[in-house]
């Protein structure tokens, strides 16, 4: 995987996959989310994405955007992301956020969990690509 070529994801532990804290903080991000996206997707290789948790809104633009890549893409992002983990230390915002997951995996069809930390969210994702600890 060529690192070089994203900005927003980072795939030095690929085919665990990081979103960068800084990604998702200024207007304009989901262009480059898309394509990142896409080029996880031409991979070929199951992967686990690992989002830290949102503090603040996202520009409805990438909102949108990102949710109509996200509805064109569900079945092939389905075939390859094991699962989209968020760490949220926070017990009542992880709590609010299981609750939500649900009606986003329907949506979108990958599976989502929340963990109270970034060693607890490695071990989920290993676990669900089948990676020894």
């Amino acid at each position: 995987m060529d690192r070089e070529s994203f900005t927003l994801h980072d795939v030095s532990t690929f085919p665990i996959v990081r979103l960068r804290n800084e990604a998702a903080s200024s207007p304009g991000y989901a262009p480059t989310w898309c394509a990142e996206m896409d080029r996880l997707l031409a991979s070929q290789t199951p992967f686990a994405l690992i989002y830290p948790a949102r503090r603040t809104d996202e520009p409805h633009d990438d909102r949108v955007a990102r949710g109509l890549w996200l509805k064109r893409n569900k079945a092939a992002l389905a075939a390859r992301c094991r699962a989209l983990i968020v760490v949220e230390p926070d017990p009542h915002r992880r709590q609010a956020l299981e609750a939500a997951f649900p009606s986003l995996v329907r949506a979108f069809g990958t599976p989502q969990a929340a963990c109270a930390t970034d060693r607890d969210a490695v071990a989920l994702a290993r676990q669900v690509l089948g990676a020894e600890d």
